[in-house]
């Protein structure tokens, strides 16, 4: 059983499943559901030719130099910025570790890249951030990413704002357990349970326990997980683009 599960196996199934739906709606946008437009906000870097992603790293890069190139005419381009963003993130999900689902050395350095366009983007202070773009930076400060949980609460919170759900509000509580912000968490706990269908509610308690079991990172290196006695990896998926 799932929540029979103990120590690093348990959290990463924990963080597997509470993301499940922010995921679920990064890969329907990525597709174009509900976008209005043909096709989707990844087939800029894919060419949507069903090509392989080391095939499709070619392209990337040459959106990023693009996007690089009209940062210089204009260092507060919010679409340019976006696409930074996009583009380094999708550059790191060729590099990520099939046992564990960890992003790898010259993933986690896209990651770092992707992280400082959204610093960026996000000091133009946006009228509104899109909440797929949002999702994808809380996997990259997550514990599978760079591991910097302040700034995965930060972006797990706009996620939340934006969708008004309490799946995102269960990741929430999540990320700010992991990053020591009790009172957010606690928050945000109650604002699941508020927006959650008097049918769920049980569940949605049960998976908010389980949220908040999740330990603080120690440290800068601290992963935010139990000890796991055994030492065994974890397999657990990373998001990555459609036609990826």
């Amino acid at each position: 059983m799932i929540f029979d599960l103990r120590g690093k196996r348990r959290r990463a199934v924990q963080f597997t499943y509470a993301g499940l739906a922010a995921l679920m709606a990064i890969g329907l946008l990525g597709a174009g559901v509900g976008s209005g437009v043909s096709g989707g906000i990844f087939d800029i870097f894919t060419g949507n030719n069903g090509t392989s992603l080391g095939d499709a790293n070619k392209p990337v890069k040459k959106k990023i130099d693009q996007a690089n190139a009209r940062l210089k005419i204009n260092p507060r381009d919010t679409a340019a910025l976006i696409q930074l963003v996009r583009g380094h993130y999708t550059l790191a999900t060729a590099d990520t570790d099939s046992n564990t689902g960890a992003f790898g050395k010259k993933g986690k350095a896209e990651l770092a890249q992707s992280g400082l366009a959204w610093k960026r983007y996000l000091a133009t202070k946006p009228a509104k951030v899109d909440p797929a773009l949002a999702a994808l930076m809380a996997t990259t400060y997550g514990p599978l990413g760079v591991n910097q949980p302040a700034n995965a609460t930060e972006a797990a919170e706009i996620v939340a704002q934006q969708r008004n759900d309490a799946s995102s509000y269960i990741q929430l509580v999540q990320y700010a357990t992991l990053a020591g912000q009790k009172r957010k968490a606690d928050l945000a706990a109650a604002k699941a349970l508020e927006l959650a269908p008097k049918g769920q509610r049980a569940a949605v308690k049960a998976a908010l326990d389980q949220a908040k079991a999740t330990q603080p990172a120690t440290g800068a290196g601290g992963t935010g997980q139990a000890p796991n006695p055994s030492g065994t990896p974890t397999p657990t998926p990373v998001p990555k683009p459609a036609g990826g």
